[in-house]
């Protein structure tokens, strides 16, 4: 990037705008800068400029006193900015550093990176507006006094112009519906050509900013001459508002003072009070019921952790901390004493969390511990609520970030602490462009801003663990469970015995039914795991015996019950649950598999007495229902859990003596060279949720195949097993951590041009390898062959070597678009974590 010329007294103004557009664009732009807007332009400011046929909003980057010696650019060929966005500038130094790394080590493109880092909300959207000309009007003025036509029918342009002239201007899509048409007509265009109507661009902000609300505050008569005389009802309003800190909000006021508007308008009008527009926080945790602050007594391995967190932080010295801590071990009350260390110091801390459901409990006891030194990042807030956080922490207002995957990029000052809790966990990668993996873009930025890292799991990924055992993370240990709590005892219930006994498959077995009821007789909680939403995995016709599939993926439709309809998982497609096959027109629809929803159906049915929640993305997507279910369980208003992985992570509920977990072979049966870790690490995880108060806690893990080393070794809570096995399979496959991955996705409706363009690009890696040092895999049809409507291929590149990697994936890129390939079908993933 080039050097960022702030305009300031005694410097010239800057000239020029360097600026990254939020599109699939891997370059940055250079756009004239008009006077008006000169004084005015800032490094991370956005910025409005003309882009292909539209207007687009821009992040600048940097800014220019002159074009560059040697570059390539022409002054004649450079366009003007429109119009500057914000005053301050929105993306901090901090903040433009990261992403443009996380856009380097990616190969993500910059302007996507930008647009993640900012709250859904604020960017500004450039919408097309058609209005009729003068001339326009004078043609339809004219027109109708030549008299009706033959038909006397007007036609369409007719009717487009005279639509215009009655109701004024239109946004393109509302004209174009209005008009009831699909897409902007040719006679539309001919009529802008003709000038008889113009098209232009405005930009128009989301609705995300700030909220205001009338309020009321007492102006000082003291050193006045002369106090006017108030009526009762004038008097009124001043007493109240003396009560209440002489400042209070109108709606507040007039309700308290049993007054209205005319009386407090009456006293602005006397200059006694002054009537203005007050800021509104809105607090997601606004009604929430707040823990009562507990302190702890650290344990010893607790406390060499922190003191060795705090050296780090005292000297301001990046590191890298593993904290690997048992379920259940207190690594929670270790972050927390980090935290509070981090604001004693001066330095804010940061901490991610992988899933929204960690969110509810875990940040009202911090809003607990550190009032409104709280700032909460996550998918669930409204727009306006993301907006709020967000700005609170810009301006230094909130110190501490807690928040998912996005909140890596938050505009935190003087940053001196980063947690990421359950640190091995997969959603810490972005699934979509632009792809990036928070925990190691965490990393980078502590390194950058001179900040410690605290990487904390019970599971670690094996990098992670792997990096401490080489000495590139210092290693942390809890060993134990708070006050010597024994783990959980795991057993494992063989399902082939099961079948056995029954003659026929069935979902729960006698020894979790009757651990169910005992575990609910002494008035103990108890959580239910399947890795599996929805009611039924598919629908099968038994008369011709076909499937039902989803028409834009290979993948059959899961059923769900509670609206009776068929959903796909992957694409969102939905369609009504049919009363025969589509196929045959069978009658006999059968439903195989479960789902979380059958379970908590079945065991309603069992237990009747039981008061039951479920908790998977189903459910999250009702951001208040899921937040209560997590609350009342933790109170103690729920009796039992039923959900999918989200049950596994983080929460600490003191009563729950028992969890079940359905079925973990699908897991074990993923094509992903990660299903074996994922598995351990999900049965191990969520057995940690028993026993973590003073009664003792039982898990049983239903299977088929109960001789795994997987299922051996996350009964006995064997991390340091279960590494040394799986750590030897990595090395001898030449798996990550010892060779470097980047995956080449190539996707299309056509399958032939997927086909023909992979072949391609696999001459293009081949070409680029003459030093071998990259093995190349493929190409080869993705698992999920199709899915949302494209052909999918893909092409593995494995290496010893990540810059000859980067260097041979990317070589190969730039020869593909050179050939003329769309890059925008061909996604780029460096170090994937799901092979699907």
């Amino acid at each position: 990037m080039s050097a960022a010329a702030q305009p300031s007294s005694g410097l010239s103004l800057p000239q020029y705008a360097q600026v990254a557009v939020p599109l699939h664009l891997t370059q940055t732009f250079t756009y004239r800068l008009p006077a008006a807007l000169q004084p005015h332009a800032r490094v991370g400011s956005r910025l409005l400029v003309p882009f292909g046929s539209k207007p687009t909003t821009a992040y600048i980057v940097a800014l220019l006193p002159a074009l560059e010696p040697g570059t390539s650019l022409v002054e004649t060929d450079i366009k003007d900015a429109e119009a500057l966005l914000d005053t301050e500038p929105l993306l901090t130094p901090e903040v433009l550093e990261i992403t443009r790394w996380v856009s380097d080590y990616y190969a993500a493109p910059w302007g996507e990176v930008l647009k993640a880092a900012l709250p859904a909300g604020i960017n500004a959207t450039v919408e097309q507006i058609v209005a009729i000309t003068e001339t326009g009007r004078a043609q339809l003025i004219e027109t109708a006094s030549d008299g009706p036509d033959e038909t006397n029918t007007p036609n369409a342009r007719t009717r487009g112009l005279q639509l215009l002239a009655a109701e004024g201007e239109f946004e393109i899509k509302t004209f174009c519906l209005r008009m009831a048409i699909a897409s902007v007509p040719k006679w539309l265009r001919d009529l802008e050509r003709e000038g008889l109507v113009q098209r232009t661009h405005r930009t128009r902000s989301e609705p995300a900013g700030t909220k205001t609300r009338k309020a009321v505050r007492h102006l000082d008569h003291e050193t006045s001459a002369a106090t006017p005389k108030l009526s009762a009802a004038q008097q009124r309003v001043i007493t109240t508002l003396a009560a209440n800190g002489n400042n209070m909000p109108l709606a507040r006021l007039l309700a308290l003072s049993e007054t209205s508007a005319p009386t407090v308008r009456g006293l602005a009008k006397k200059k006694v009070v002054e009537i203005f527009d007050d800021e509104v926080r809105r607090d997601p945790l606004e009604s929430a019921d707040l823990p009562a602050h507990q302190q702890f007594s650290l344990t010893t391995p607790q406390g060499e952790a922190l003191l060795a967190i705090e050296e780090q932080m005292k000297q301001r010295r990046f590191a890298t901390f593993l904290l690997h801590g048992v379920t259940g071990s207190g690594k929670t009350e270790v972050y927390l004493r980090a935290m509070r260390f981090a604001l004693q110091q001066g330095q804010s801390a940061m901490m991610l969390v992988p899933e929204i459901a960690l969110t509810p409990i875990l940040s009202r006891r911090l809003r607990a511990s550190f009032g409104d030194q709280i700032a909460l990042f996550h998918s669930t807030l409204t727009k306006g609520e993301r907006f709020d956080e967000w700005s609170r922490l810009k301006r230094g207002e909130a110190r501490i970030v807690i928040g998912t995957r996005s909140a890596v990029f938050a505009p935190a000052e003087n940053l001196g602490l980063i947690i990421i809790d359950e640190e091995h966990d997969t959603s810490y990668r972005q699934q979509d462009s632009p792809y990036y993996n928070a925990r190691d873009t965490a990393i980078v930025r502590a390194r950058k801003e001179s900040a410690v890292v605290v990487l904390g799991s019970a599971t670690p990924s094996l990098e992670s663990y792997h990096n401490a055992q080489a000495g590139k993370y210092q290693y942390l240990q809890l060993p134990e469970r708070i006050a010597s709590r024994p783990m959980a005892r795991t057993e494992l219930i063989d399902m082939r015995s099961v079948f056995a006994r029954r003659g026929k498959p069935v979902v729960f077995s006698d020894e979790l039914l009757a651990a169910i009821k005992d575990t609910h007789a002494r008035g103990e909680q108890s959580i239910i795991l399947l890795n599996r939403r929805g009611y039924s995995s598919f629908v099968l016709c038994r008369s011709c015996g076909e499937s039902i599939h989803c028409p834009n993926c290979d993948v059959t439709l899961t059923y769900h019950r509670s609206d009776r309809t068929l959903v796909c998982h992957y694409c969102n497609h939905r369609q009504p649950a049919p009363s025969e096959c589509p196929t045959c027109n069978g009658k006999y629809i059968y439903y195989v598999g479960e789902g979380t929803e059958q379970i908590e159906e079945q065991l309603r049915a069992r237990f009747p007495s039981l008061h039951i929640a479920r908790i998977d993305r189903d459910t999250t997507s009702r951001r208040r229902s899921f937040e209560q279910a997590l609350l009342d369980f933790s109170s103690g208003k729920l009796d039992m859990l039923v959900g999918t992985q989200m049950l596994a992570k983080g929460h600490d509920f003191p009563n729950v003596t028992l969890v079940g977990v359905i079925s973990v072979d699908a897991g074990l049966a993923l094509p992903d060279f990660r299903s074996a870790e994922r598995t351990f690490q999900l049965l191990t995880q969520v057995a940690g949720r028993a026993g973590r108060g003073d009664l003792a806690g039982r898990v049983l893990i239903q299977t088929y195949h109960p001789d795994h080393y997987v299922l051996r070794h996350a009964c006995a809570q064997d991390y340091s097993g279960f590494y040394e096995e799986e750590i030897r399979y990595r090395r001898n496959h030449s798996y990550p951590p010892f060779v470097s991955l980047a995956l080449l996705l190539i996707h299309d409706e056509d399958q032939r041009r997927v086909q023909a363009n992979a072949l391609e690009l696999k001459r293009a890696l081949v070409e680029a390898n003459q030093d071998r040092i990259c093995r190349i895999l493929g190409p080869a049809p993705a698992p999920l062959a199709r899915l949302r409507g494209e052909h999918r291929m893909q092409i593995l590149i494995k290496s010893r070597s990540r810059k000859g990697l980067r260097r041979v994936a990317e070589a190969a890129m730039r020869k593909a678009e050179n050939l003329g390939l769309d890059l925008r079908s061909i996604n780029l993933e460096i170090d994937p974590v799901n092979m699907l």
